[in-house]
């Protein structure tokens, strides 16, 4: 089968996360970059890393990279490129774009030049001058990065937070990927107890059961490449049929997720009622101060409010200082949160073991890590 390079990109900070998830799965011929790692594949990899893939934002088919510093090479080099391998006949396609410290600074003169070098190029192999674009959809993106152009084809359609198990999300809901991230940036694993005392609608604690039961996060939804002809649906068949069959199914798991919000709780029990995780997670409408917590090697992981808006500085403040006084006296758990406030730790009441500087969303946060021992050995 002829080889092919996938790119599956990432939120940065999480590059390290993904190059893991793709180990895990077999690929070993990886090249990180910020925000993206390029990996050698076959078109039967493209149905297993959309489908199991928990922190990448998408997987993106390389078509080509070059050095392009006129519209005339830019047109030459993607024309050249074989589109037609690829886009059928009938085949529907946009073209998306970017430009960073390059001299082809224009997105919209760089999207027009690469989709007129494509007709082109499917001029030559179909033998027509005009196509009806009412087959598959093809999502192309030209990218500029100090002069080098890659091209690209969007493999995933809908960004692979989109799980397909939210029906609504409160205001701000973190995303699934970052929430696949945090967990698996800690110590958490499906032997130990795991609480969100500040869970939303529920992602950390529906991320964290998906990982427990080795449920493929991607399993719940489509994607654009299923309706390509060039990748056989039975590579999409086999790849759902092997991630059905791996599954953990006779293993209950202990999580926890709390919210002082009545509605934001409801939401999080439908999440995970398609799911069909039900025993797994226990949702409750309770403030953390109230918990009664046994000193049982537990782990919390949250996304605590932030205080973004104007007046609520205060409260969020004395919610950190309430978070201190209460977490640092669980001598067992490891303990993780994620905020934008740069005073947390002195709120806090203690440094943290570990900081990791992430993205949520547009906003700038801090990963602050607090290791407990690990549990003893059954």
């Amino acid at each position: 089968m002829e080889q092919i390079e996938l790119i599956a990109t990432t939120t940065f900070g999480l590059e390290a996360i993904v190059k893991r998830e793709l180990q895990n799965l077999g690929y070993n011929d990886l090249m990180v970059e910020n925000g993206k790692i390029t990996f050698k594949a076959t078109e039967k990899d493209i149905p297993i890393t959309n489908l199991w893939l928990r922190s990448a934002d998408r997987v993106l088919l390389k078509m080509g990279e070059f050095k392009a510093i006129s519209f005339d090479e830019l047109f030459e080099k993607t024309k050249a490129l074989p589109w037609d391998e690829w886009i059928t006949e009938d085949g529907k396609f946009t073209v998306e774009g970017k430009s960073v410290n390059s001299k082809l600074f224009s997105i919209s003169d760089s999207q027009a030049i690469v989709k007129k070098a494509v007709v082109e190029k499917l001029k030559t192999k179909y033998k027509r001058d005009w196509f009806e674009e009412t087959g598959a959809k093809f999502t192309i993106e030209v990218s500029l990065l100090k002069d080098i152009a890659t091209l690209t084809i969007d493999t995933s359609g809908s960004g692979l937070h989109k799980r397909g198990y939210r029906t609504q999300s409160v205001e701000a809901p973190l995303k699934e990927t970052l929430a696949a991230a945090l967990i698996q940036l800690s110590y958490w694993n499906k032997d130990r107890f795991l609480l969100d005392p500040f869970c939303g609608s529920g992602t950390i604690p529906i991320e964290a059961a998906m990982i427990g039961k080795n449920i493929a996060p991607g399993l719940n939804r489509n994607f654009a490449s299923e309706g390509w002809p060039r990748i056989k649906k039975e590579y999409w068949q086999d790849a759902r049929r092997e991630a059905w069959d791996v599954m953990v199914k006779d293993f209950d798991l202990n999580i926890i997720g709390s919210d002082i919000d009545k509605k934001a709780i409801e939401l999080a029990k439908e999440n995970v009622a398609n799911l069909g995780l039900e025993e797994d997670i226990k949702f409750i409408t309770k403030d953390f101060r109230d918990f009664k917590f046994r000193d049982n090697y537990g782990v919390i992981i949250c996304n605590p409010p932030y205080g973004e808006r104007i007046g609520e500085e205060k409260e969020v403040d004395k919610l950190y200082k309430d978070m201190g006084e209460i977490f640092r006296k669980l001598g067992t758990y490891s303990i993780y949160v994620l905020t934008s406030s740069e005073d947390f730790e002195r709120l806090y009441g203690k440094d943290a073991d570990r900081k990791r500087k992430l993205y949520n969303g547009r906003i700038k946060v801090d990963y602050y890590q607090y290791y407990g021992p690990r549990p003893p050995r059954n």
